[in-house]
């Protein structure tokens, strides 16, 4: 197994790092609001979401967003934490579309001043994650350094299955994000416009890194995203069980969520345990 303290290979700068970090805490933070907090969106939440099942499923979003960029900050080589940046980038500017868009829904004028200052907090948090990361990545690339080599090349049908997921959650979440009045229908639960847009651009970060994940071909570089994945798929089970009355269990648009969750859950673990079997495998052989 590659060494990722040796020197020559590039590392994670401190200020992405540091970034991550605090990226990871307001997507906690969040993730409480919505997942635990389902059914107070009018007080605690930016904006109110009349079904629960809809927070639940953006709060289990984010916190597996909390997981993805957790584990990428602790990681020492820029090639290991990478998979989580473009696609937080393009989320939280997506997110930030979104919310100028339906600036009316938004609690900007709310009586409480708890639910007033979450509110423009949310915006500002918008507005400036996706420009100080995408700063940040300037000299994140300059830092010297080269890339490990892959250590634990992915399997083919591994690279094929991600693309796949990629093109479908990409597909999806831009129809959501353009024509929600079109697509929500399709939806296995009520959406609005605003929440069809939400969960729209989660869908594209999410297909992002997915074909950012194939793009690496290393699972060892990926398993921030791969054990993300894992908990974004248990959480939205969570969800569903919870919130089974909004449902539309037994129609076609049923069916295809749970099967992508259970398909998603299957390729997701996988990428999370086996190189930790790899790595097992190898200390018995004497080559780690």
């Amino acid at each position: 197994m590659t060494d990722r303290s040796n020197g020559r290979y590039q590392p994670l700068t401190n200020g992405m790092r540091i970034m991550l970090y605090v990226a990871s805490g307001l997507v906690f933070a969040v993730g409480i609001t919505l997942f635990l907090l389902t059914e107070q969106t009018e007080r605690y939440f930016a904006w109110t979401i009349a079904v629960p099942l809809t927070a639940a499923f953006l709060g289990g979003a984010y916190w597996a967003a909390c997981v993805l960029e957790f584990m990428a900050a602790r990681r020492i080589l820029w090639a290991d934490a990478r998979v989580a940046v473009p696609a937080v980038i393009i989320f939280t500017a997506l997110t930030l579309a979104v919310t100028l868009l339906h600036l009316d829904k938004f609690h900007f004028g709310a009586p409480e001043l708890i639910t007033r200052a979450g509110t423009w907090f949310w915006l500002a948090v918008y507005a400036s994650v996706p420009v100080i990361m995408t700063a940040l990545l300037v000299p994140q690339r300059r830092a010297p350094g080269i890339d490990p080599p892959r250590t634990a090349p992915m399997p083919s049908w591994l690279r094929a299955a991600l693309l796949v997921i990629a093109a479908l959650l990409l597909a999806l979440g831009l129809a959501l994000l353009l024509v929600p009045t079109a697509t929500m229908a399709a939806w296995p639960w009520q959406l609005t416009p605003l929440t069809a847009r939400a969960i729209g651009a989660w869908l594209i970060g999410l297909g992002i890194a997915a074909g950012h994940a194939a793009r690496e071909a290393d699972l060892w570089r990926v398993r921030p995203m791969m054990v993300g994945a894992a908990v974004f798929c248990v959480l939205q089970f969570i969800a569903l069980a919870r919130y089974s009355g909004s449902f539309a269990w037994g129609t076609p648009a049923g069916w295809t969520y749970l099967l992508f969750l259970v398909v998603f859950l299957a390729i997701s673990a996988y990428g999370w345990l086996a190189p930790q079997q790899a790595a097992g495998r190898a200390t018995l052989a004497g080559r780690v």
